[in-house]
């Protein structure tokens, strides 16, 4: 048995014709036959099978796919090929488009995008002004929001945090409880683990690795092969 039909009424939005729908069965917990669901473009939006829902004002168009248990909620909108499964939730006025992935038990909210080939999975939350973009991944129980940007093919991964305005990109890893924040920047092959800390202006990029309890902070710079891996360097 489908889940949902169209309710014949329709708005544009970027140029393409969307639908509404309606529950024609109880699909989940707080949707229940005849609730009125969000928007799509057609019916390969969202999948008629699991318990996926697309709800309030959000849209799912272009070639974009929700389906397992996902949601998409609030003013939320995937579109392009992206990709929104598993139990992941894409809501507030959040973006997901190119051929992006949110997936697992991963959150995308506020107005954060995720976009190109970006991934977001695991337990990973993209939230605020946030930007994940080019082949990104952000995983884990890994945490970007305010005014962070994760680009390139940068990977950030475990319980670490990247927030403020900070930046990761290049091919750097941020890991472990690691913490990049204010207006830093880790780029090129860096590395940065442990419960280390990357803060202030600091610049930290080459193959460098900063580990262990180290701080950098102010406007210090990290480069080349250097390795730091306790106390504090700052400028």
């Amino acid at each position: 048995m489908t889940k949902y039909e169209f309710t014949g009424e329709t708005k544009i939005v970027s140029g393409r014709t969307i639908n509404q729908i309606r529950a024609l069965k109880d699909v989940r917990p707080g949707v229940s036959v005849g609730d009125l669901g969000g928007w799509l473009e057609s019916e390969e939006n969202l999948s008629q099978l699991g318990t996926a829902w697309v709800s309030g004002t959000a849209c799912v168009f272009g070639n974009a796919r929700v389906f397992g248990n996902a949601r998409v909620s609030g003013d939320a909108w995937v579109f392009g090929t992206a990709c929104v499964f598993g139990n992941a939730r894409v809501f507030g006025t959040a973006r997901v488009f190119g051929t992006a992935r949110v997936s697992g038990d991963a959150w995308v909210s506020g107005t954060a995008c995720v976009f190109g080939n970006a991934r977001v999975f695991g337990n990973a939350l993209v939230s605020g002004d946030a930007l994940v973009s080019g082949t990104a991944w952000v995983s884990g129980d890994a945490l970007v929001f305010g005014n962070a940007r994760v680009v390139g093919t940068a990977r950030v991964f475990g319980n670490a945090l990247v927030f403020g305005t900070a930046c990761v990109f290049g091919n750097a890893l941020v890991s472990g409880n690691a913490l990049v924040s204010g207006t830093a920047r880790v780029f090129g092959d860096a590395l940065v683990s442990g419960t280390a800390r990357v803060f202030g202006n600091a610049r930290v990029f080459g193959n460098a690795l900063v580990s262990g309890t180290a701080w950098v902070s102010g406007d210090a710079l990290v480069f080349g092969d250097a390795r730091v891996c306790e106390g504090k360097v700052y400028a």
